[in-house]
Order: structure tokens, then C-alpha cells, then sequence
């Protein structure tokens, strides 16, 4: 079987509080907030320039359930709470990229900017069907 080790530990005090464990995050000034808006649900992700996503929220995860996941005031309380996360970063400036055709787009926009954030552009890369669904073929007897 081995021998049984018995493992002591020791009181540790750490110096860093959690404000300094915040301010130790790396400082961006600009970067990409990402808006995909669908008729069941918002999400809002804040990107640096490269494109690598630093933080993110849903209206689900705020706890909005069923229809009302896709109604504008979620997707606005979805952007304020992101800018709030985003202070702590010391954001100035973002490009918005939005995606979908839900009720929350700009509602999203809106509560993120509430916070004073500027915009520089914004940018739709909606996905649009260029030859739509194809017809059924006939049926072979």
C-alpha cells in the first residue's frame, strides 16, 4: 500500500486584495465589442483588437428566462453589466461588430455606451442568404 504521508499546511497570508488582483489585469484602451442578437437571446463579448475575446455575457446568464431572454431591456442590462466588467480595464474606446436580426441590437449598444465607453464604428456582419433554401425536388415513383 505505501506509506501514508500527512500533509501540514501552513497559514499563508497573502498581501494582494482583490482590488489589487483586479488593477493587475492588463489595461486595454480600445477594443471589439461583439453584439450577436437572435430572436431568442443577446450575447455581448468585448475583444481586444486582436479579435481574442476578454470577457462576455448573455441575457441568459443574467438569469432572464423563456421569451423574454430576446426582449430589448435584457440586451440592454446585458451591455450595462459588460461595461461595468470593462471599467475595471480601463476601456475608452470600442469598434462594434453586430450580428443578427434580434430586437436587442441596439439596445445592447445602448446600455454598453450608458457607461461612457465611445463608439468609433460600428460594423453589421448580419449573414444573409444570397440564394436561399432550395425547392424540394420531385418525388421519383
Amino acid at each position: 500500500m505505501g506509506k501514508k504521508r500527512i500533509v501540514t499546511t501552513e497559514d499563508k497570508k497573502t498581501d494582494a486584495t482583490p482590488k489589487q488582483a483586479a488593477s493587475s489585469r492588463k489595461h486595454i484602451d480600445t477594443g471589439i465589442l461583439f453584439v450577436q442578437s437572435t430572436y431568442n437571446n443577446t450575447k455581448v463579448q468585448l475583444g481586444d483588437k486582436n479579435g481574442n475575446i476578454l470577457m462576455w455575457s448573455s441575457s441568459g446568464s443574467l438569469g432572464f428566462k423563456g421569451a423574454k431572454k430576446g426582449t430589448p431591456f435584457a440586451a440592454a442590462k446585458v451591455g450595462e453589466t459588460l461595461a461595468l466588467k470593462a471599467q475595471l480595464l480601463g476601456l475608452k474606446e470600442i469598434d462594434v461588430v453586430v450580428k443578427g436580426v434580434g430586437s436587442g441590437r441596439e439596445s445592447a449598444i445602448r446600455g454598453f455606451i450608458s457607461k461612457g465607453v465611445t463608439i468609433s464604428s460600428i460594423k453589421d456582419e448580419t449573414p444573409v442568404p444570397f440564394n436561399g433554401p432550395q425547392p424540394k425536388k420531385p418525388r421519383r415513383v
